[in-house]
């Protein structure tokens, strides 16, 4: 009897729960505007704003729920649907993900627009919130404008192409489902070790319908992004395993930024006395004049800490999933008693490679294995080999990156033009192509978040349009990207968004007449140039892409030059500027920063040339050194 009454109860509660009738757009805008995170222990919207292009398939509804609560939730026009969500993208990212924008697109070629979009994002375990409009629910109208039909199974849509790219997928077929899937969508885009973009797509016809939404649903939610803490046995263990070693490595990478374990990563360097090395997302999470600091590792590192990696008998990674151009395609570490302590809140990144994995947050982590080696240090002389073989790199890339008077400049006496002239707070942006292993040479960290860079899925176009994001991250911080001609003419329009947002950037274009780091590629492998170069492709009305009258029509100001000193007097100009600023300048296609480390690239088994063959010996020797799982 007694447990009838409580049921009778619980009934009655719920029966007589407050409330209120939305439609399903309003009750979406309305949830998301209740969502708050606490930063520094202050609240702050968890969604600052959207990013959106309308078209048929959200602008009735959302799009009118958005219009309408506009001082709550801003949204910002995008020109192309991938560009905007690659600016939530460097938004998130420069905000260490503790905010979120929303991206949402029509059905059809806007959604599907933003799926490389979406996969930057997961590739580099960043939250963005993805709202395409979808098909009709109903299916009455079928098939309705944009929809990519499956005969053979309607339930798919165009929207199923972020399934594989995105870490939490919904479809909204009915008003109500929003009650579990929006919540669902957040937690993983919070969640630390799952973070990464999620997708809910909207049906049409959804949007606009009614349902009696509990007022509970609604109320403000304050979150906080967890810190799980490591196993006391994972500790222990790699403990012991860093206590046997002789010549030890710390490979610092963007999870450093994401728990906010600078300090710590400082002081356990220090206590322990070993180098620091820092992957391309983990670059700038510790200053070049930091006692243990020992630069870039890996295929885009110098030749100092690739040495350090060939002689280390143990790296200890912290924050990275570590990729091919971390570990030389795993064919850097040559000591034949190397071992891996992998630090990871992911337990996928923490176990590859048999690593003695301690799976938690980077911040608790370190505190807690410091504590555990207690006084253990490394040898004193291990610490001063690295600081003076990164003496000894620093100087040749000061050579090469001074100065100099040449009819054609190379990346890094642009870089280091811009470099010389910066202050220690601005922010250098890159992406794909060649300026990323040119930028992390030369601009060494003088400040912690210093670096912004997108090397996870190295996605062309992400330069001006993650700066952009990064930008509006860092209102009161200089933002510099570094783009080649081909990232710029493949998708620019974000230095419009630049101008009428009044979000400044400065952005430096080195013209080297094409994908020229993939000509140099091709020819490393032994092939001919073609089709990289534009004088190496089909063009026979080729002409040069006046980029500085391209950008000032979009209102930004602009100029050509033709040195470096030049350049340096422009780049002035630019810093004294008050809207977007673009300078470009011709590149040399062929002079880089000597590599240090193997790249497992597709080579030729059957060679063709003599060129084919020396690659393919290179190739050989490097694929000797790879650890094969281990």
């Amino acid at each position: 009897m007694e447990l009838y009454i409580k049921t009778i109860h619980i009934k009655r509660q719920t029966y007589f729960m407050k409330k209120i009738t939305l439609t399903c757009a309003h009750a979406i805008v309305k949830y998301l505007i209740a969502q708050k995170i606490l930063i520094n222990g202050k609240k702050e919207p968890l969604f600052p704003g959207v990013f959106g292009i309308f078209g048929h398939g959200n602008v009735a509804c959302l799009g009118q729920a958005l219009e309408e609560n506009q001082k709550e939730l801003p949204t910002y026009r995008g020109h192309h649907e991938q560009n905007m969500a690659l600016t939530g993208i460097g938004y998130a990212r420069a905000k260490r993900r503790q905010q979120i924008f929303v991206a949402t697109s029509s059905v059809g070629p806007g959604a599907t627009n933003m799926v490389t979009a979406a996969a930057v994002a997961l590739s580099n375990r960043l939250p963005i919130l993805f709202l395409p409009g979808d098909t009709y629910a109903n299916r009455m109208p079928d098939p309705v404008l944009q929809q990519v039909e499956q005969f053979n199974n309607p339930g798919i849509t165009a929207n199923d192409a972020f399934k594989p790219v995105t870490r939490y997928f919904d479809r909204i077929t009915r008003p109500e489902q929003i009650i579990q899937s929006f919540p669902a969508a957040v937690q993983t885009m919070l969640d630390p070790a799952d973070c990464g973009p999620a997708c809910i797509a909207l049906s049409q016809d959804i949007q606009g319908q009614t349902f009696d939404y509990p007022e509970e649903f609604f109320k403000e939610r304050v979150h906080a992004i967890r810190r799980p803490r490591p196993d006391e046995f994972q500790i222990k263990e790699a403990a012991e395993k860093i206590k046997s070693s002789k010549n030890p490595i710390i490979i610092s990478g963007g999870g450093v930024f994401y728990s906010d374990a600078m300090d710590e990563l400082s002081q356990f360097a220090i206590k322990h006395n070993i180098p620091v090395t820092q992957t391309v997302m983990g670059y700038s999470t510790m200053k070049r004049d930091h006692s243990h600091f020992a630069g870039q590792i890996g295929g885009l590192g110098g030749k100092n800490t690739n040495t350090l990696a060939k002689e280390t008998d143990l790296a200890i990674a912290v924050g990275t999933k570590l990729a091919d151009f971390t570990t030389g395609s795993w064919a850097n570490f040559e000591n034949k008693n190397f071992k891996l302590v992998s630090i990871n809140v992911s337990r996928f990144d923490a176990n590859k490679h048999l690593a003695q994995a301690v799976i938690g947050d980077a911040k608790v982590s370190l505190t807690e294995l410091s504590q555990v080696l207690g006084s253990w240090k490394a040898g004193e002389e291990w610490n001063k080999k690295s600081q003076i073989e990164l003496k000894s790199w620093n100087e040749h890339i000061d050579k090469e990156s001074a100065p100099t008077n040449q009819e054609v400049p190379s990346y890094v006496q642009v870089i280091g033009a811009i470099y010389r002239n910066s202050d220690p707070t601005d922010i250098a942006v890159t992406a794909a192509g060649g300026l990323v292993g040119e930028v992390v040479q030369v601009w060494r960290p003088r400040e912690l978040n210093t670096h912004e860079t997108e090397w996870g899925f190295s996605c062309m176009s992400y330069e001006i349009s993650g700066a952009l994001g990064i930008k509006m991250a860092n209102p009161d911080k200089e933002v510099i990207s570094f783009v080649g001609d081909g990232s710029y003419l493949l998708n620019n329009t974000d230095i419009y968004s630049s101008v009428i947002t009044k979000n400044k950037l400065i952005i430096i274009v080195c013209d080297n007449g094409g994908f020229a780091v993939i000509n140099r590629l091709q020819l490393f492998k032994g092939g001919k140039e073609y089709n990289n170069l534009l004088k190496s492709s089909n063009t026979p009305g080729l002409v040069d892409v006046d980029f500085a009258k391209h950008a000032e029509s979009m209102g930004a100001k602009s100029e050509h030059v033709n040195s470096i000193s030049d350049l340096e007097a422009a780049f002035k100009r630019a810093k004294a500027s008050e809207v977007t600023y673009v300078i470009s300048i011709k590149t040399h296609a062929y002079k880089w920063v000597e590599g240090s480390a193997f790249w497992d690239s597709p080579t030729l088994e059957i060679p063709k040339t003599k060129e084919n063959e020396e690659a393919l010996k290179l190739y050989k020797e490097g694929k000797d050194k790879q650890r094969q799982g281990v």
